[in-house]
């Protein structure tokens, strides 16, 4: 297993936990989570915090110079927000634990030089196939549809 999916994957756990959305994210440079964070909309009131934006967030204020050298792994295919914030700090490479419940910007990400791998990790797709038959409204509100 890639310790760095299990910790998004605790994020993600931990966003369940407290109530919001199970989707987390971590940001890694040379071996070693720099940021980290998961879904916060719902316990914060947010328009922003998905797990991605909140690992950023979490992170701070890096050089540029590091962000183009780190790995992103999340547990769900980036949206359009979090693949521009992606694309905009340059991270060159993107880890992503399924695509099935939703298939964000991939697309995108690589025709802008991002190297995206997804892992369809059983883990991942059970938590958010869970979460989006027991919220199906919390999830719209989320994911905009």
């Amino acid at each position: 297993m890639d310790a760095f999916m299990d910790a998004a994957i605790e994020e993600a756990k931990k966003g369940l936990a407290e109530g919001g959305i199970p989707i987390g994210s971590v940001i890694v440079h040379q071996g070693r989570i720099v940021g980290r964070g998961h879904n916060r909309r719902v316990q914060q009131g947010s328009v922003v915090l998905h797990g991605e934006m909140d690992a950023l967030e979490n992170a701070g204020r890096l050089r540029a110079a590091v962000y183009r050298e780190c790995t992103l792994y999340t547990t769900l295919s980036p949206c359009p927000m979090c693949s521009g914030a992606i694309a905009l700090y340059r991270i060159p490479r993107v880890i992503v634990g399924e695509n099935r419940t939703f298939l964000g910007e991939e697309g995108w990400l690589a025709s802008r030089g991002v190297e995206v791998t997804v892992l369809q990790d059983d883990r991942c797709i059970d938590l958010m196939q869970r979460f989006i038959a027991a919220h199906p409204a919390l999830w719209d509100e989320d994911i905009g549809e």
